[in-house]
């Protein structure tokens, strides 16, 4: 964690905000005393589930196609 005054958070704040996207967390200090933090406004990590990527695809056409799957979803699209 990097600690930054006022002062120089004004004269670099660019930079200190660049840093905070990149992840970092930013203490903002005023007579080195600890005022606000800048952090990065997404989470770092993102929680997946564990079924993520295990799905089985079901079938794109659910009526009785009699084994015209393409040409039932070309008579859906119509013109598009």
């Amino acid at each position: 964690m990097e600690r930054i005054s006022i002062q120089d958070l004004k004269a670099k704040l660019s930079t200190a905000v660049a840093e905070a996207e990149a992840g970092a967390t930013i203490t903002i200090t005023r007579h080195n005393e600890p005022v606000a933090r800048l952090v990065p406004a997404r989470a770092q990590h993102v929680h997946r589930g564990t079924l993520v990527g295990k799905a089985i695809p079901g079938p794109a056409v659910r009526r009785n196609t009699r084994g015209r799957v393409f040409e039932v979803l070309d008579e859906d699209r119509g013109t598009r």
